[in-house]
């Protein structure tokens, strides 16, 4: 992790990588979009953390030290590795998670999103996403990463109660969280999105709405809300385990989601996704590809990606995770220029599951042009229009199945986990009984 007095240094290289990446925009002109199959998301895990949080399971390391080159040059080598072996030839969208990225220097967010455009290419209005803790990133840091090519970017701040930051293990206050918020509001105006959790042990509803309410008096047009998921092996999980605190009431948790997506309603943002709010057209890019089932190609320790490996000759999509320990994965982008520790080729079934799972978590739904993409023969009416399940749903104002597609209705959307439980074994059902196609693959 960078030192304060590197800063400087680290924003003029960013600055200058930046540079050249407009200027090789602007000598390669506007391209012509590519088709599906050459076009992909970016994610960029980033290990590292300065603290682990009390409710978190993810793959993240707080070390005494970090060789920070050394994972630049890792990053930068896989992201051309696999960048190459997907024959993606355009990035639409790249996301720097964690850990906490914002903890990483200015120049190696540039060096990465230099390399992107190198190997495939990333135009300069790509929507470049950086998670930030309100704690890490000062204001002059922001403009750095602003300067390297972020120009959106997502603040964990998980509440606006200083008692439950610390039951959370988070490292801010509600003061910082506000101040950190402001800051990034008047750098990247319009592109702020900050998180949300709800469902916390003892929370109770009206304080929560509370708090979205103060938030809605000063966030910008994107926000997420998210219910706390005890996890096994985290501090908050053996807290709960051993009795010191109390189990999150789910009937509290459930209220507090359908009164806060209500409060979001009339404040004018639009509830794209079961989790994610917008307004004034603010939809986060990069997570759109995941619900629609797009490639992603994915870089770093633990990082997910779904792709066909066109550059190597594949011709289906593949689940891939990269090696999770950070000198490990180091060691094996080192030999082989990238750190994949695991391809699961998906059979056709598996893929439609995922395009109806992942679909029907958005207002949108799966139109029926979306899903004649993945699957020519079977309709979305052919699979789902004669189940009497199905029909039963539809009745009770929960699904819509019409013209448009199949999309879960504002009710149903918040129940969208007992729906699924209907119509993916309808969906498998359907694929057994049907005429075997010769399309395959992703």
């Amino acid at each position: 992790m960078a030192l304060p007095g590197t800063w400087a240094r680290g924003w003029a290289a960013a600055a200058k990588i930046a540079q050249r990446r407009r200027h090789a925009e602007g000598a390669r002109g506007s391209s012509s979009r590519a088709p599906p199959s050459s076009r992909a998301a970016l994610y960029v895990h980033w290990p590292y953390c300065e603290k682990r949080c009390s409710y978190c399971n993810f793959n993240k390391y707080v070390p005494r030290g970090v060789d920070e080159a050394a994972m630049r040059s890792c990053l930068v080598t896989e992201a051309q590795t696999l960048l190459r072996l997907s024959g993606v030839r355009r990035v639409e969208s790249v996301f720097f998670g964690g850990g906490t990225p914002s903890l990483a220097s200015p120049s190696t967010v540039a060096a990465v999103l230099e390399a992107v455009d190198q190997a495939a290419h990333l135009p300069a209005d790509s929507e470049v996403t950086l998670e930030a803790n309100p704690t890490s990133p000062s204001g002059a840091r922001l403009a750095a990463f602003g300067a390297a090519g972020v120009n959106r970017l997502s603040i964990g701040l998980q509440s606006l109660d200083d008692t439950e930051l610390q039951l959370l293990g988070r490292t801010h206050s509600a003061r910082d969280a506000l101040q950190t918020l402001a800051e990034a509001r008047r750098l990247f105006p319009g592109r702020v999105s900050v998180d949300l959790m709800l469902g916390l042990p003892a929370q109770q509803v009206g304080p929560w709405l509370g708090q979205l309410r103060m938030l809605l008096g000063c966030c910008d047009d994107h926000l997420s809300l998210y219910q706390l998921t005890l996890e096994r092996g985290t501090a908050l999980f053996t807290q709960v385990q051993r009795g010191t605190l109390p189990a999150p009431d789910p009937e509290l948790a459930a209220e507090m989601y359908q009164e806060g997506r209500a409060v979001l309603r009339e404040a004018g943002f639009r509830q794209y996704e079961v989790s994610n709010f917008a307004r004034n057209g603010a939809l986060s890019t990069h997570n759109w590809t995941y619900w629609q089932c797009g490639q992603y190609v994915g870089i770093g320790p633990g990082a997910h990606g779904r792709f066909v490996p066109q550059g190597a000759g594949g011709h289906t999509r593949e689940a891939r995770i990269q090696t999770l320990e950070p000198d490990n994965w180091m060691k094996e982008v080192m030999l082989f220029g990238h750190g994949t520790r695991r391809r699961v080729p998906l059979g056709q079934l598996e893929l439609l599951e995922e395009v109806l799972a992942m679909g029907l978590r958005t207002d949108v739904g799966i139109t029926h042009q979306h899903w004649q993409q993945f699957e020519p023969q079977l309709s979305l009416r052919d699979v789902f229009g004669a189940s009497q399940e199905v029909k039963a749903l539809l009745a009770q104002g929960l699904l819509l199945l019409d013209h448009r597609g199949l999309r879960c209705s504002w009710e149903g959307l918040a129940v969208l986990d007992s729906l699924l439980l209907t119509l993916l074994p309808r969906l498998q059902e359907a694929w057994q009984q049907r005429t075997p196609s010769p399309v395959q693959g992703g």
